[in-house]
């Protein structure tokens, strides 16, 4: 008994120093919690929502998934060099006019100039070779040289920037003039060496969204896939192109379809709604538990104030990118905890009843009640999983704070719970004890 006190004790003050450690951290932005702050999503901090729509049309209908999942990681990688705190980049798939159309959907917290965001897309290139066509367009220039129209001539090949392993600035050692350098992986070397091998004598165009950079003439095949671009830029302005090249270029151009922008006041307006219903919520489930169930409804309110502390302490740890749908899932996981308690102490009681101590009935409420508390969250655990696996960004904030909350609400109401009404004292055959450990609005005799 003194054991069990002790460390009911224990669990008690580490809960209160928890509490004491986050509120002083909200509060003035002190203490060792000030390095886990929560992390609130673009419907709660505000921020900008792009959607851009990705040209597929030149690709194979087998390399669409995988080049849509290599453009969310090369969009992710952009964002990320510009310290964006948790981004969301999701393809979407949807059907319009009986056609598949792909596009990317982008959240930046904390991002409310639209046209910064824009800015920060955009300005990942999309980089690709084209060979000339079989029917070029071509023209005289002023010096009766053949020009060919670089905008109607070329077709795309296979050769794009996913294929570049890295960029590099070098200049010409004649002229000073910059040179963007660049060496393909494996499979684009491959690629480069079998366009200039069938192209000898012929241009082959060097195109950066959309817009012509260069256009040598391949006098030999070249192997190592090592290329160069050359044109009408300054040295920062190549430095910069390499730094945009190296972070990602884009596999599938990419075209803007629409913005969104959510303001911080309303994303403050959010958390405190969440907040106060959350804080209503517990307070009248509060009152419930004591009211009905009295000292083990004390008992089950502080324990559920542990299981708050604790929960809240994971999603800074972890750390929890906290939406609205997320502080939903929040304060249904409570619900949850107070249904295992009270399946306990009904089970408690109806033993009570059967003529057992105290102590007695509150073992075999626990053994009674366990098999219907681990079903319960067992499947409350498997529509959580499937909600995160198969949801967007909104449904799987819900899943994980929702699944999260079901794992420590069961180890609270089993041990927490448990633990602290077996340190209680035991008060058989006396008055306050009967009133005590009795449900509803008058005492059991």
């Amino acid at each position: 008994m003194l054991k069990r006190r002790i460390i009911a004790g224990v669990i008690l003050v580490l809960g209160a120093l928890l509490a004491f450690g986050m509120f002083r951290t909200s509060s003035s932005g002190a203490g060792w919690f000030a390095k886990y702050p929560f992390r609130f999503g673009l419907d709660l901090s505000g921020g900008s929502h792009l959607l851009y729509d990705a040209d597929i049309s030149a690709l194979p209908s087998g390399e669409v998934n995988d080049s849509m999942d290599a453009l969310r990681d090369v969009i992710e990688r952009r964002i990320n060099l510009f310290g964006v705190a948790e981004p969301t980049v999701q393809v979407q798939t949807s059907a319009l006019s009986g056609q598949k159309v792909h596009r990317l959907s982008i959240e930046l917290p904390g991002v409310t100039d639209i046209t910064e965001a824009i800015k920060m897309i955009g300005a990942t290139p999309f980089l690709e070779f084209r060979t000339l066509s079989t029917n070029p367009t071509t023209s005289l220039d002023k010096n009766g040289t053949l020009v060919v129209d670089t905008n109607s001539s070329f077709v795309p090949t296979e050769l794009t920037g996913k294929y570049l392993q890295r960029a590099s600035l070098v200049f010409n050692q004649t002229t000073g003039a910059p040179i963007i350098s660049l060496q393909f992986n494996g499979e684009g070397s491959k690629l480069f060496e079998q366009i200039t091998s069938e192209h000898v004598g012929e241009p082959v165009a060097i195109y950066l969204d959309g817009q012509v950079l260069s256009a040598p003439t391949v006098r030999e095949a070249i192997s190592g896939g090592q290329a160069q671009i050359t044109g009408s830029f300054t040295a920062q302005e190549a430095r910069e192109l390499v730094g945009r090249l190296n972070s990602g270029a884009l596999p599938v151009p990419i075209s803007l379809a629409s913005t969104q922008t959510i303001g911080a006041v309303l994303g403050a307006s959010a958390v405190n709604d969440g907040v106060r219903a959350a804080a209503i919520g517990f307070g009248i489930i509060a009152l419930f538990l004591i009211a009905w169930y009295r000292l083990p409804g004390l008992v089950a309110v502080v324990a559920l104030i542990l299981y708050v502390i604790t929960t809240l302490m994971l999603y800074r740890l972890i750390p929890v990118t906290l939406t609205a749908a997320g502080i939903a899932g929040f304060i249904i996981s409570i619900g949850v905890a107070v249904d295992a308690n009270i399946l306990i102490f009904e089970r408690a009681r109806e033993e009570r009843t059967r003529g057992k101590k105290h102590r007695e009935a509150i073992d075999a409420g626990f053994s009674r009640a366990w098999f219907s508390i681990r079903d319960a969250n067992i499947a409350a655990l498997i529509i959580s999983v499937i909600l995160f696996w198969f949801g967007t960004s909104l449904i799987k904030g819900f899943a994980l704070t929702l699944g999260l909350g079901v794992i420590v609400s069961l180890l609270s109401a089993i041990t927490i719970t448990r633990l602290f009404l077996r340190a209680l004292p035991a008060l058989e055959g006396s008055k306050a004890g009967d009133f005590l450990f009795s449900s509803g609005f008058r005492s059991k005799k």
